[in-house]
């Protein structure tokens, strides 16, 4: 687990490092499922302050790289060959997206399949589901059923 004041730290040395630090600042957001984001409009990196929290510092660390690549490659960038390219050379390894685990402990809708499966929602469920662990499609024999968790 990293703890967030080396986190904010790494953070500043990379805005430091690689963009312009009267421009660029850092802070923690209160997202769940995303791990970290760039904000170009406010020109501010953020990271999830939970998921900072359960990732170990190499986690994190890629995440704070994948950020600053954002930035670094511009708005219109995206995940295309130039943010590819500049993520690569700032020493950025991991894919397109993060992979790994939820906030999962703060969602307030914990569901369960006939099978046991875990699901986890951050809003209210509006409509029926199945756990897509147990079926590709649809499959009223898979449904989930969700409790508030109180």
């Amino acid at each position: 687990m990293a703890e967030l004041a080396r986190v904010r730290v790494w953070a500043d040395a990379l805005i430091r490092m690689h963009l312009d630090p009267a421009v660029w600042s850092f802070g923690f957001d209160n997202a769940k499922r995303r791990a970290g984001l760039c904000n170009y409009t406010e020109r501010r990196i953020t990271v999830s302050r939970y998921l900072a929290e359960k990732f170990d510092d190499d986690e994190i660390h890629q995440i704070l790289l994948h950020e600053v690549a954002h930035a670094m490659a511009g708005a219109g960038a995206g995940h295309g060959r130039e943010w590819k390219r500049i993520a690569s050379e700032i020493g950025y390894v991991g894919g397109r997206t993060h992979d790994g685990e939820i906030a999962h402990e703060r969602a307030p809708w914990v569901g369960v399949c006939p099978a046991g499966h875990e699901h986890f929602r951050f809003r209210r469920p509006t409509r029926v589901s199945s756990c897509a662990k147990c079926a590709r499609g649809f499959s009223s024999a898979h449904l989930i059923d969700w409790q508030k968790r109180g």
